[in-house]
């Protein structure tokens, strides 16, 4: 199914999802990478913003200013695995309620999920370009200091996605049920080389 969601994220906006579903945000979006997780959950330092309701990113976008205002542009996901460690606390702590980024998440982001009724997206690679066509405008950022693309981007988006749903707020993970379906299928092929061979 395709949903259209509006930010701050609800629970029940999220509950309606499934994997393999495909969302399109509209509202506000923040990108956050390796280096805002660790100032926040390991360093302790307060973040600058609410992410309450919010989706994050893992992506360090490229920025230009125009004008005196940035904007974005190019804005592709990073791997969300590097953050699977911190994840569960990052929501717990944060009250984001979605995570988009590139490639599934782990046990430990699946358990989050589930309990604080938040969903991980993949935004799909190699369209970082069309994605900066999305962001509207940049409405500040956050934490500069740790270098353009480890920064907290706050950025208006319209219709971004087309986002796929890899954990729902059930706990339903789309990449482990895929290696499951591949994996069977592996032991099928393997008994049938000792056949051929």
């Amino acid at each position: 199914m395709n949903f259209v969601l509006n930010t701050p994220l609800k629970d029940d906006d999220l509950e309606k999802v499934n994997v393999g579903d495909i969302v399109y945000l509209n509202g506000v979006i923040v990108t956050a990478r390796d280096a805002a997780h660790e100032r926040f959950l390991k360093h302790g330092q307060m973040l600058p913003i609410s992410l309450r309701g919010l989706p994050i990113f893992h992506a360090g976008p490229i920025v230009k200013r125009v004008d005196g205002t940035w904007r974005i542009v190019s804005i592709g996901p990073t791997t969300s695995m590097r953050m699977e460690s911190l994840e569960y606390d990052f929501i717990e702590r944060s009250g984001v309620k979605m995570i988009i980024g590139k490639g599934g998440m782990g046990h430990r982001t699946v358990e989050a999920c589930k309990m604080f009724k938040a969903v991980h997206a993949i935004f799909p690679g190699g369209c970082a370009v069309v994605a900066a066509e999305m962001v509207k405008r940049v409405l500040g950022v956050e934490w500069l200091d740790l270098g353009v693309p480890e920064a907290l981007w706050i950025m208006e988006v319209e219709n971004f996605g087309p986002l796929i749903i890899s954990i729902d707020t059930k706990g339903n993970n789309l990449f482990e049920e895929r290696l499951k379906v591949i994996n069977s299928k592996k032991l099928d092929l393997l008994k049938n080389l000792d056949k051929i061979f």
